[in-house]
């Protein structure tokens, strides 16, 4: 492993195509797109075009479809503290937030490609997504290490997307100690995030903002959480509702919730493990109301290959919308129920699923006007 500067003597050129592709604001350039490379090992390199124009410097990825991710159109130095100082502008961008967990670093979107940054109170958890910045890995460790002083640094480089890129899988300390288990907080709620074991870096961090906006516009009765894996929108809406069920297939992920729910209080919240769309059909049949109801499904289509399979299965979760407002409710004169769906099938489009994102299929379940399509740092809901 080495830092990024020892090899900037490198350079890629790309066709006009690639060029245009940066200047028009997109932060990669593809393999199909690469004119002259040098093919031998990853990391930092200059970019220029046929006419041996600079374009900038990127993290080169030589067994990846994403030959280049922009750092900078400039040339200046990029060593620990060109990552340093980019890391802590992100961070003091972040200071209002009202968690003591949340991503500081959202790669692309921060300006700091295969990059992910997130903080759990005094630890950082971090991802390093592509070959090209696995190879300037010590001085993006010691750009964090200045940055946030964190206790410890953990790298969840776990992630399948790092097979494309030729790496190993692993999760490895890169300083200090970071526990299994830590406590913290958004909004007033507490709960334990797994930073070693636990789903992405330790929590679903990029739900943190539609958590609260949901909670906020839950109905004053029933509450219906499905998927809810550690409970995280359930404890949100057992502040507001009356009861909540928080139903997922693993009993495993509802004994953390449960655990989650005793740091707060809270008394109010059912913990069902069940196949939610087996579930979903039972309450259908029994006509069971909810004032506000939650999907938060995983993934469906994690390939190309399993967009049929995807499109049934995400119907079938968007169909469970209808459990607010079964058909004996719906000359019901009460308010229309608040419903919310969150997706991460990306090549699911909202057309494709046979619903706009944010609409229903129900007659009468609605959605708030103050709840949007997406979110800034939430890529993944479709609320």
């Amino acid at each position: 492993m080495t830092g990024g500067q020892d090899i900037l003597t490198r350079q890629v050129v790309v066709s006009a195509k690639g060029a245009a592709r940066w200047q028009a604001g997109h932060p990669w350039i593809y393999r199909t797109d690469v004119y002259d490379e040098p093919r031998d090992i990853a990391g930092i390199v200059s970019v220029t075009d046929r006419r041996g124009r600079h374009l900038g410097q990127a993290l080169y990825s030589p067994k990846s479809e994403i030959r280049l991710r922009l750092l900078t159109r400039g040339r200046e130095p990029i060593d620990a503290g060109w990552w340093g100082e980019r890391i802590a502008a992100r961070a003091a961008g972040r200071a209002g937030i009202k968690a003591t967990a949340y991503r500081i670093v959202h790669a692309e979107g921060d300006g700091l490609p295969s990059l992910v940054v997130d903080r759990y109170g005094p630890y950082v958890v971090a991802q390093l997504l592509s070959a090209g910045i696995e190879q300037a890995r010590d001085d993006v460790v010691a750009g964090i290490r200045t940055a946030l002083t964190p206790t410890g640094l953990l790298l969840r480089n776990d992630v399948g997307i790092r097979r494309h890129e030729g790496l190993p899988l692993e999760v490895v300390p890169a300083f200090g100690t970071v526990p299994e288990v830590v406590a913290v907080e958004e909004d007033g709620i507490r709960y334990l995030a797994a930073p070693r074991a636990g789903q992405k870096t330790g929590a679903f961090l990029d739900q943190r903002e539609n958590r609260a906006l949901v909670a906020r516009h839950a109905g004053p009765g029933r509450a219906l959480d499905l998927f809810a894996y550690h409970g995280s929108f359930a404890l949100h809406l057992a502040r507001r509702a009356a009861t909540v069920t928080a139903v997922d297939s693993s009993g495993e992920a509802l004994a953390r919730g449960a655990e989650n729910a005793g740091l707060n209080g809270l008394t109010n919240i059912t913990w069902r493990e069940a196949n939610a769309f087996d579930l979903v059909r039972e309450l259908e049949r029994r006509d069971e109301i909810f004032d506000t109801i939650v999907l938060d499904p995983p993934a469906f289509a994690k390939t190309k290959q399993s967009i049929p399979r995807a499109l049934a299965d995400t119907r079938r979760s968007i169909s469970a919308r209808c459990v607010c407002c079964p058909p004996a409710a719906c000359s019901s004169p009460a308010p229309a129920p608040i419903t919310s769906t969150a997706r991460c099938s990306r090549r699911c489009s909202p057309t494709r699923r046979g619903t706009p994102a944010g609409g229903s299929s129900c007659s009468r379940s609605r959605v708030p006007d103050a709840i949007t399509p997406s979110s800034s740092t939430s890529p993944r809901p479709a609320i």
